[in-house]
């Protein structure tokens, strides 16, 4: 007999993972429950509004707090691109290195 039909071979061999399975796995591995994005009221969207136009305007350095499910993140660095059709900024964290960022993601932002 064929060693594919033998002590789970066929299975063993076309082994695949779906997307929600992988989220749900990190999630487990994190050990931490998902945390939900919190309501960021319009005088708030106003200073971070101001913050990043400064930022990229004057060419201050600025440092966002970004949401994620897991943990929030701080980064600092030159507001480069400010992208409204997209509704992202390009933020120039080092000399060769920059990240998009949502402004759905931003929490906060101070120069």
């Amino acid at each position: 007999m064929s060693k594919k039909l033998t002590d789970n071979g066929l299975f063993d061999s076309s082994r695949m993972m779906l997307p929600q399975h992988k989220s749900a796995i990190l999630a487990h591995q994190m050990g931490v429950k998902i945390e939900t994005k919190p309501v960021i009221d319009e005088q708030e969207w106003q200073l971070i509004g101001q913050a990043l136009q400064n930022s990229f305007n004057d060419h201050v350095k600025v440092t966002l707090t970004v949401f994620d499910p897991f943990s929030t993140r701080d980064l600092t660095g030159f507001v480069t691109v400010i992208n409204t059709f997209r509704k992202e900024i390009k933020l120039s964290i080092a000399q060769d290195e920059w990240e998009w960022i949502k402004f759905s993601d931003i929490i906060a932002a101070s120069t």
